[in-house]
């Protein structure tokens, strides 16, 4: 696995172990590739964590080897690294860390951490969102093209529902994510609500294409506007994040003119430091704007008082929420009714 390697990132020094370890085989890349990946990006992806409570994703012997979500702090992490204490739906807490410097990004490199999924809030306010994030989820039969034709056409309703602009990255995967900036003064159920509204008005004006349904067996071959990612501890590969797929994806933010124009397969981890050190950061501006969810807020009001359209189903790991459906699945709930009564 070689000797042990020091590294720095934004004049601090970090150990990395075990720097030939092969975390890639396809590409053939190692654990000291992941590091120096992490250090040419780093301005970007402290951009997108910083001061968030974040969960790693660890894979710490590659991508073929097992894998966890790491929500709590590791009993190992320096002092150096501030914690958040988070509060889940099912009513326990933990305290998770918060990135304010790029070697923290290093430090959890060096125990296999591929992809970071940072809440969207910051320490000093954890139960406000900042960020309303929509994930255009390609559904089987649909593909990335799909992903952005739907993507132009949420363009359009955030600009007709308060002025928004949204920031637009691949999800390293086939599905596409748009980021809102927001004034951190709504609770997470009404971010949620928002971004329901949002997809039902997606769905209305692209309903061949388009599909709030949570039952999959509902959605047919439709991009899924995933609005339980903007419930409480549900979360986002951060932007400049490296995902577990066997080429090294990365999530990439995009400006609006590449969206129609670029792949997903386009960004890699070997792809992506060139685009870096070329482009910069190109969502380096996004912490500059804070928007208004007031006209979507409205949206959902009418939503429901128009047209009797309330809650959606919630994961199936929350407890039972006020004003939410039935949580199960529509073939089942028509298995369940009772038949016809006798004589």
């Amino acid at each position: 696995m070689g000797e042990a390697v020091e590294l720095e990132a934004g004049g601090r020094t970090v150990r990395l172990s075990s720097p030939d370890k092969i975390f890639f085989p396809e590409r053939g890349f190692t654990k000291l590739d992941l590091a120096r990946y992490y250090i040419a990006v780093g301005p970007g992806i402290l951009r997108a964590l910083r001061d968030r409570p974040t969960t790693l994703e660890r894979y710490p012997e590659g991508v073929t080897g097992e894998n966890f979500f790491q929500k709590r702090a590791p009993k190992n992490m320096p002092d150096w690294i501030p914690r958040a204490h988070i509060t889940f739906p099912s009513g326990r807490s933990a305290d998770e860390m918060c990135p304010t410097e790029e070697a923290a990004v290093l430090w959890a490199a060096q125990y296999g951490t591929l992809t970071f999924h940072p809440w969207p809030v910051r320490r000093d306010d954890v139960d406000s969102p900042d960020e309303l994030r929509i994930d255009l989820d390609p559904q089987p039969g649909t593909d990335f093209d799909d992903a952005v034709r739907a993507a132009f056409e949420l363009r359009g309703v955030l600009e007709e529902f308060g002025g928004l602009r949204g920031f637009p990255k691949t999800s390293g995967g086939r599905g596409l994510h748009v980021f809102v900036p927001i004034e951190p003064r709504w609770t997470f159920t009404q971010v949620r609500r928002a971004a329901i509204a949002v997809g039902r008005e997606l769905e209305r004006r692209m309903p061949e294409r388009v599909t709030t349904k949570w039952w999959k067996e509902e959605r047919g071959e439709k991009i899924f506007v995933d609005y339980n990612q903007t419930a409480r501890d549900r979360t986002i590969a951060s932007a400049y994040s490296v995902r577990p797929r066997p080429h090294a994806p990365v999530s990439a933010p995009l400006r609006w003119d590449e969206v129609g124009e670029v792949h997903p397969r386009d960004f890699d981890l070997a792809t992506m430091p060139a685009r870096f050190a070329e482009l910069g950061d190109v969502h380096a501006d996004m912490d500059d704007h804070r928007y208004s969810l007031d006209a979507l807020l409205e949206l959902a009001r009418r939503d429901e008082h128009d047209h009797g359209l309330g809650d959606l189903p919630y994961p199936p790991e929350y407890p039972k929420m006020p004003g939410e459906p039935k949580r199960v699945q529509p073939s089942r709930a028509k298995k369940e009714q009772p038949g016809p009564s006798g004589p």
